[in-house]
């Protein structure tokens, strides 16, 4: 009797082996890891891999487990350490806001060994909500690893339920800066395509079946090879903006994963998606005032802007 367990790679595993992977998702050995792999009990996207075979992020994983295991993916708890850059907007007794740089997860994660956002709060000495799970409490929504900009974090719990509420009721307003590659037909629209996993590939796509998804954007700069886009997201789907405007064959300037050019990445200085939250506004849960806050471009995209405006 076996236990079967399916699951997506956490972006901490990228570029791992699947051993490796496998090791660090469910606490088993090396050899264990690698024996799951040769007898089949692994399939990587529905179809059987080499134990060297290197994951993806967001690839989906169908793992056979003996029976008698209780082994079951491990999420670290939040490690209190400063994260460098992370600077704090706004604080009070209910909320923190914070100006998230790149290269910082938003909680814990497995497999996962880099920088977060909840850890870095904790070394500094914020204490933050203890509603949802051990490992993102006081999380209310999150920002890809890549991309950088405005997050609010709740401190309380009656705050904490109250955001969440406005997030799911879609009352948060949530703006975004992009550099995407070309020039939008037309330069302000409306994107309404349904998001799922790609059927045939690791990555997030736009597929019929998937989940209703609408993307608002507006010109705010042209250039010769690219385009500045202020986004308004009416829904919040994981990549959301990534994936749409690849799919509309304009991907974000530095998303490699989506499609875009490393040329122009690499002449831009580029090392991840040009994306960033700009701006964030919601009722306050502790006052009922509607509060907004801003965030300038972070160096490595407001440098991309000037060597396009040179």
């Amino acid at each position: 009797m076996t236990d079967r367990r399916q699951l997506a790679v956490p972006e901490g595993l990228e570029g791992e082996r699947l051993d490796v992977a496998l090791t660090r998702l469910f606490g088993l050995s090396r050899s264990r890891a690698a024996e799951l792999v040769e007898k089949g009990q692994v399939l990587v996207e529905g179809v059987p891999a080499a134990k060297s075979h290197r994951v993806r992020a967001g690839t989906w994983l169908d793992v056979e487990l003996p029976g008698s295991s209780t082994a079951a993916p491990a999420v670290p708890a939040a490690v209190s350490a400063a994260v460098p850059g992370l600077r704090v907007v706004y604080d009070d007794a209910d909320i923190v806001v914070v100006d998230k740089p790149a290269g910082v997860a938003t909680h814990p994660s497995p497999g996962w060994s880099g920088p977060t956002v909840v850890g870095g709060l904790v070394a500094t000495g914020f204490r933050v909500s203890t509603s949802g799970a051990a490992e993102r409490q006081g999380v209310v929504h999150r920002l890809d690893v890549g991309t950088s900009g405005l997050m609010v974090v709740a401190k309380s719990e009656p705050a904490y339920s109250k955001l969440k509420q406005q997030f799911r009721d879609r009352s948060v307003q949530k703006v975004y800066h992009a550099l995407v590659q070309g020039h939008p037909d037309p330069s302000r629209g409306t994107i309404d395509a349904p998001i799922d996993r790609h059927p045939n590939d690791y990555r997030w796509a736009v597929v019929t079946s998937g989940r209703p998804s609408v993307t608002h954007y507006d010109l705010v700069e042209a250039f010769p090879a690219a385009t500045l886009v202020e986004v308004h997201l009416e829904t919040g789907r994981t990549h959301q903006i990534r994936v749409h405007f690849s799919a509309l064959r304009h991907p974000i300037v530095g998303d490699l994963t989506y499609g875009a050019d490393p040329l122009l990445a690499a002449r831009l200085g580029l090392e991840r998606q040009w994306l960033h939250a700009v701006r964030l506004a919601f009722e306050h849960p502790g006052t009922g005032a509607r509060v907004l806050y801003s965030s300038r471009y972070p160096n490595d995209l407001q440098q991309a802007l000037d060597r396009l405006r040179a």
